[in-house]
C-alpha cells in the first residue's frame, strides 16, 4: 500500500513549513500549493489522500475550492480539513455545510492537528 498524501494549500509560507515537516516526520507524503488555482492543478494531478484547506487565499477562497471539490465527482470523496484564523461558528458552520470534515482554527496546536489528521486518515481507513 502507498504512503498517504497530503495536499496542504495555504498562502503562509511559515504555516505551510511548519505542517508540511510535522506532517512528514509523521510518515505522510506532503504536497503543498500557496493558492486556489495551484491546489486544483496538483489535486487533478496527484488525487490526494486528504486536504488541509486555508480559507483566505490569495484567489480563490477555501469555501469556494471546497465547493468546487464537492461538486466535481473526481475530488468529492477526497477528506477536507479547514484551516482558518476565523473563530466564529458561523465559518465553521459553513465549511462543515460545504463538505469539510473538520475545521481547526489558527493559531493550532501541531500535536492536536496531527491527532485530526490521524483520525480522519482512520475513518477512511488509510492506514499512517
Amino acid at each position: 500500500m502507498s504512503t498517504p498524501s497530503i495536499l496542504c494549500i495555504e498562502d503562509e509560507a511559515d504555516v505551510l513549513a511548519l505542517i508540511s515537516r510535522l506532517l512528514t516526520r509523521a510518515g505522510y507524503r506532503v504536497e503543498t500549493a500557496a493558492t486556489g488555482r495551484e491546489a486544483l492543478v496538483k489535486i487533478a494531478q496527484s488525487h490526494p489522500t486528504l486536504i488541509l484547506l486555508d480559507l483566505m487565499l490569495p484567489d480563490i477562497d477555501g469555501f469556494a475550492l471546497c465547493e468546487i471539490l464537492r461538486h466535481n465527482r473526481a475530488t468529492a470523496t477526497i477528506p477536507i480539513m479547514l484551516l482558518s484564523g476565523w473563530t466564529s461558528p458561523e465559518a465553521r458552520h459553513v465549511g462543515l455545510e460545504l463538505g469539510a470534515l473538520d475545521y481547526v482554527v489558527k493559531p493550532f496546536s501541531p500535536r492536536d492537528l496531527l491527532q485530526r489528521v490521524k483520525r480522519l486518515m482512520e475513518v477512511r481507513a488509510i492506514p499512517a
